[in-house]
């Protein structure tokens, strides 16, 4: 596996890539070790799950926000994006989509959600907070945005479009790490075999 790798030792694994790793408990609560943060929790996912209106496994779904999960730490490692908030980006940018078609306020509701659901089912710093709410209300209204942790996010979820039909066209990439070729033909292959990513099947448990 090429960007999720796991190990087990006595009662925790260890899953991630590099900076920002995470460790899960066997009960399935996952935290993020390098703040102490509690993210993304099995109670988490479950809520959002059971507000979400589209196909679970579509193609706004959660293999779609493994792989923007999964790209978004690929190009932390680059970029020096804050690891939480394109984490967090990557379970709520289309967690309030209507339609799998055109549904341009589907940011905004993502924002709002992750605002109802701080201090109940995760919590984060008011500054990386504040990054997480301006990525999903603007993911699909600028190609660009002057904070590297915000362009990482558009470009996580953008490497994700051939599954749409839609190459990743590196005008509309923000990084240059995600322009690199190398990266966009790896999410290619990804995207278009639907790939899961480790992380789901932690997600789902």
């Amino acid at each position: 596996m090429s960007n999720l790798n796991g190990k087990m030792t006595n009662n925790l694994s260890h899953v991630g890539y590099g900076k920002g790793c995470e460790i899960i408990t066997k009960k399935g609560t996952i935290f993020q070790s390098n703040t102490g943060y509690k993210l993304i929790t099995k109670k988490l996912i479950q809520a959002i799950k059971e507000q979400y209106a589209l196909n679970w496994y579509g193609i706004h779904g959660i293999r779609h926000w493994g792989r923007v999960y999964a790209n978004g730490l690929r190009l932390a490692e680059g970029t020096g994006a804050k690891v939480s908030v394109v984490k967090m980006f990557s379970i709520f940018h289309d967690s309030r989509r209507l339609n799998d078609g055109s549904d341009e306020a589907h940011g905004p509701r993502g924002a709002k959600l992750a605002e109802e659901f701080r201090g109940k089912y995760f919590e984060l710093p008011d500054d990386e907070f504040e990054l997480l709410i301006i990525a999903c209300n603007q993911h699909t209204v600028l190609q660009i945005h002057t904070d590297i942790t915000i362009q990482t996010c558009f470009d996580a979820d953008r490497l994700d479009l051939a599954r749409v039909g839609t190459m990743p066209d590196p005008r509309y990439l923000c990084t240059d790490l995600a322009k690199n070729s190398d990266i966009i033909a790896w999410a290619n292959e990804r995207s278009l075999s639907d790939y899961s990513p480790a992380i789901v099947t932690l997600w789902n448990q």
